[in-house]
């Protein structure tokens, strides 16, 4: 079911058991038009034009990330804020999968690293690939899920993570959260080894992604 992925067996593997505990997700594949470019978008890609790549590709310690859809029990939803982004730059929660890491432990390793709450997974929200079309297969994945906070005191255990605020948006307040990313400056910044613009762009793709599988479980 993850074929246009390209994912190693073993990820492909835990993907399919994770659709059987939490469902299917939204599925969707970006393409990064990179000035250099070889590979075009195809038409099952979405084309975003960026001038170059930033963090988190070529990062040698991971091949994706989950995002943590933290939702807590008044209903709203957890979005942080790390120390070096630009004021307005709230983003749902990331967090790296390390090479040869499960993707269900590297969400409740995140998690925990991030939030210090307890949580139970609920759904598989969406699958994104990224392949930056100087590379004929993906190259970066974001894996999210929904988990319902159970208790514990919010606050990022890991000091490393710079979390400087946290915000607490409704479900509703997604696509704006894409707004605010897709519309940051085109400043250059070395703690994303890249352009602001690019990285907002490339930030609020799963906001939307996360949205739409919102909307479409209302519609059902």
């Amino acid at each position: 079911m993850f074929e246009q992925f390209h994912l190693p067996v073993a990820v492909s593997s835990e993907l399919a058991d994770l659709v059987a505990r939490f469902g299917m997700p939204r599925l969707h594949q970006v393409a990064l038009v990179v000035p250099d470019g070889q590979y075009p978008a195809t038409a099952d890609e979405q084309a975003l034009v960026v001038q170059g790549l930033f963090a988190p590709f070529g990062k040698a310690d991971r091949y994706g990330e989950v995002c943590m859809v933290v939702q807590r029990p008044d209903g709203s939803l957890i979005s942080a804020r790390k120390a070096y982004y630009p004021p307005e730059a709230f983003r749902l929660l990331t967090g790296g999968i390390n090479y040869d890491e499960p993707v269900y432990e590297a969400l409740l390793r995140e998690t925990a690293e991030e939030t210090g709450l307890d949580v139970q997974v609920e759904r598989f929200l969406a699958a994104v690939s990224y392949r930056p079309t100087n590379s004929p297969t993906p190259t970066f994945y974001t894996f999210a899920f929904l988990l319902r906070e159970l208790g514990g005191t919010l606050g990022a255990v890991d000091e490393s993570e710079q979390v400087a605020a946290f915000g607490f948006p409704q479900v509703n307040d997604l696509p704006t959260i894409a707004s605010q990313l897709e519309s940051l400056s085109g400043s250059e910044d070395h703690e994303i080894a890249g352009n602001w613009q690019d990285w907002g762009r490339f930030r609020a793709v799963p906001h939307r992604v996360i949205w739409n599988y919102f909307q479409a479980s209302i519609s059902n």
